[in-house]
């Protein structure tokens, strides 16, 4: 191959970054309310468009209106009663914590993971970062605050892609291996990789 074909071809892979902003069309957030719980029907969709994993959106957008919730079948369903806007704000809180480039806008980017830590790598200008969850208050992070070789008590509300239950604490998301959604259960944090910790059920 010639330097002209393959100057040819790597221009090709290359993403189109002129208006590939533009390419980012969300489906607006379809809420329906279930007596004291409202469900997410397009969940699924909406991570579709994001290039993104479902249940990762649906743990995010729990986070954002501070109630736990349930994902399943591509629909995400929330303790509480909240509006379509409230839900699109969530996503467009993860939209820029977790899609769009912080340095030239876009969105042609991936999650990654370095050393457990979740970072965001941008296809069309080369940005790496890593990703923070955010904090609602300084005193619900104080109040929620995970340090390793402490003991907590979790509830299950989730099971990870190796089987291991998921509790989530704050802006923390914790590994529980042992244990099934619905447990409520005292742990052991062993360790703690940016805002991922990893834990044992404590004997």
């Amino acid at each position: 191959m010639d330097y002209s074909a393959s100057l040819d071809r790597a221009m090709d892979e290359v993403p189109d970054i002129e208006g590939s902003s533009e390419r980012l069309s969300i489906p607006d957030a379809q809420a329906q309310k279930d007596g004291a719980f409202t469900r997410l029907t397009n969940l699924g969709e909406i991570a579709d468009q994001l290039n993104r994993e479902a249940e990762h959106l649906h743990r995010f957008i729990q986070r954002e209106l501070g109630t736990s919730g349930k994902f399943d079948d591509g629909r995400g369903r929330y303790n509480g009663n909240f509006g379509g806007e409230e839900l699109d704000a969530a996503v467009s809180s993860y939209v820029e914590e977790y899609v769009r480039c912080s340095e030239c806008g876009l969105p042609d980017t991936r999650l990654v993971r370095e050393d457990r830590t979740p970072m965001l790598r941008c296809d069309a200008c080369g940005a790496f970062r890593p990703v923070t969850k955010r904090t609602q208050s300084t005193g619900t992070q104080q109040q929620d605050a995970v340090e390793e070789g402490q003991t907590y008590e979790v509830k299950i509300t989730g099971t990870g892609r190796k089987g291991d239950g998921v509790a989530e604490r704050g802006e923390y998301t914790i590994f529980v291996p042992g244990a099934s959604e619905g447990d409520v259960v005292t742990i052991y944090i062993e360790n703690i990789s940016g805002n991922l910790a990893f834990s044992r059920i404590s004997q």
